[in-house]
């Protein structure tokens, strides 16, 4: 299947002076792109593909999260998906400060059965959910019970993030630093604070050369101060489909 971004440029609605550029890249990310000569024009990631929405056995929206930083959380976006003649977007909203609704046209959607998720798990999840449904109509499992097993069951086809996967990513992020000088400077200071002890256990006579030379017979390696960046989200091969 060949990969494409859909565009669309929309005028701001409180100001008729500055138009934007929105990029809708499916499974990718979404961008907004500010047309204007100012010298700050923004231009940015609204969100990276997350997870799927899903109500009542179909699809009911895309979320791409994740997006760049807006205050203290991170910008977010809501892509419906809407059946028509051509695939482009049909229209850009910013419902709550940072979090974004897409509304994407495309003859993918429109089929009446497109958007279910049944049809396209595997044989075993099918199996599966079959059971699941069962022991509900049983009342084995009471609707609580039941949807929970039924998030477990999107979880295991790849539909929604995981619980323990987002809590890695979140542990990840929380770690990680801002820019290169925040990580040298904090590199520094632990540099410092090592130097401090050393200078403790040679007052006291302690050596603490036995423990260095063991770390290293290990294979230790000091890690390097300068951690590996690159850009979150994939531009895609971006194609104009007006």
């Amino acid at each position: 299947m060949t990969e494409f971004c859909a565009i669309e440029i929309k005028t701001n609605t409180f100001s008729s002076v500055f138009r934007y550029k929105y990029v809708f890249c499916p499974f990718h990310n979404v961008t907004q792109h500010e047309q204007s000569f100012r010298w700050n024009a923004y231009s940015g990631i609204l969100g990276i593909w997350h997870e799927w929405e899903i109500e009542n056995n179909t699809f009911t929206g895309m979320w791409m999260r994740e997006g760049d930083s807006c205050g203290n959380k991170n910008r977010q976006t809501k892509v419906l998906l809407v059946c028509g003649s051509s695939s482009k977007l049909a229209g850009v909203s910013e419902p709550q400060t940072c979090v974004y609704s897409l509304t994407f046209e495309t003859p993918l959607v429109c089929h009446s059965h497109s958007l279910l998720v049944y049809p396209v798990l595997s044989e075993k999840l099918q199996k599966e959910w079959d059971e699941i449904a069962q022991s509900r109509y049983e009342e084995l499992i009471t609707e609580q019970g039941y949807n929970k097993l039924l998030k477990e069951l999107f979880e295991e086809a790849g539909f929604l993030r995981k619980a323990q996967q987002q809590k890695a990513e979140e542990s990840v992020t929380s770690v990680s630093h801002p820019s290169l000088e925040q990580c040298t400077q904090d590199f520094e200071k632990q540099r410092t604070e090592i130097e401090r002890l050393q200078s403790l256990l040679k007052q006291h006579n302690i050596s603490y050369e036995a423990t260095a030379d063991r770390t290293e017979d290990r294979g230790y390696t000091e890690p390097s101060p300068v951690q590996d960046q690159h850009l979150r989200g994939d531009g895609g091969f971006i194609a104009d489909l007006h």
